[in-house]
């Protein structure tokens, strides 16, 4: 089953979508937004990690695609940054995410 920490209705949104395209056997969403310079409560910067089937054989760029696809209504609008970690199932062995990197700066609004 997947795990999933849900907050805000774009976070909620994400992790449906996800789950319901990629049936994934571990799934973490994550607002990143308040590590940058956006308004408080704002749903800008996301951190997924997803394990699913659909991702065999797939390479990296092959994976972020359909990610990205499955995410295309949200990275065109409210949607800033998205952090993907997918992972065939065959490869998942519990490990954690890398740290997200800090800020840089700048508004995105």
């Amino acid at each position: 089953m997947a795990t999933v920490t849900t907050n805000g209705p774009i976070q909620a949104l994400i992790t449906t979508k996800l789950r319901q395209r990629f049936l994934p056997s571990h799934l973490t969403v994550v607002c990143e937004s308040y590590m940058h310079n956006v308004p408080k409560g704002a749903e800008k910067h996301f951190n997924v990690q997803i394990v699913s089937e659909e991702f065999e054989g797939k390479s990296v760029i092959q994976r972020h695609r359909l990610v990205n696809e499955c995410l295309a209504e949200e990275l065109a609008g409210p949607v800033h940054a998205l952090r993907i970690d997918a992972v065939p199932t065959s490869k998942w062995k519990g490990q954690e995410p890398a740290p997200s990197p800090a800020c840089r700066g700048g508004g995105h609004l």
